[in-house]
């Protein structure tokens, strides 16, 4: 039976609010459209710390503006609880503030790690690799900062298998102390709301995942 993984994201969220718990988050971010839906829903249950962490975008023009993007956003939300002014938002008093984690930006770690997979179809072998990169990375700053979970915001794309994705950060979490909130966050109009964040803000929306190999694809 497959597994309902949003389903199990808000058990987990619920039961910590119902014994009157804030768990740490370290929530990877692939960009700002992908976090908007990500961070209205879990900035009510979590404290949360963006990680950002993408050597699989090859073009640093496209790497820095992507951050950028995340900054721009985070400072909104922010904006938000400090204001206590959610017009137009999911949110409600119990929204908290959002730090961001940068990490360094190493397109040849990536390039080295999928060397020989350069011609691998999109959502093949290639991709199973990055995800395994940057989950890595994300457990092991979740570990450094004490996180009680850690999550990525890839499972929002409707072209992202969410099975694969919970496997890899659910042994990543096991590797390296953290375990992994599991989610499947384009459910429940997740990523309709995404969308819909992204014009609200005026996000930049991204027409391919990243790396030189995706470009030109969605």
């Amino acid at each position: 039976m497959k597994e309902n993984y949003s389903k199990r994201t808000q058990e987990i969220l619920e039961g910590a609010r119902a014994e009157g718990r804030v768990p740490r988050l370290l929530l990877h971010s692939c960009c700002a459209p992908c976090s908007s839906h990500c961070l209205e829903y879990l900035r009510e249950y979590m404290d949360i710390t963006v990680f950002y962490y993408n050597p699989n975008i090859t073009a640093d023009s496209e790497y820095y503006y992507r951050l950028e993007e995340e900054k721009r956003l985070i400072e909104a939300l922010n904006r938000q609880v400090l204001e206590q002014d959610f017009a137009g938002m999911h949110s409600t008093e119990a929204a908290r503030p959002i730090r961001i984690m940068e990490s360094v930006y190493e397109p040849e770690v990536y390039l080295k790690a999928v060397k020989g997979y350069e011609d691998c179809p999109e959502g093949g072998d290639r991709c199973t690799i990055c995800f395994a990169l940057r989950l890595e990375a994300a457990a092991k700053a979740a570990a450094s900062i004490g996180a009680d979970y850690f999550t990525t915001t890839l499972t929002i794309s409707p072209l992202k298998d969410a099975e694969r994705l919970n496997r890899i950060g659910a042994g990543m979490g096991e590797k390296y102390g953290v375990p992994f909130l599991p989610s499947d966050f384009k459910k429940k109009d997740g990523y309709k709301r995404s969308i819909e964040l992204s014009g609200q803000f005026g996000l930049y929306r991204q027409n391919y995942c990243g790396c030189v190999f995706s470009k030109g694809g969605a």
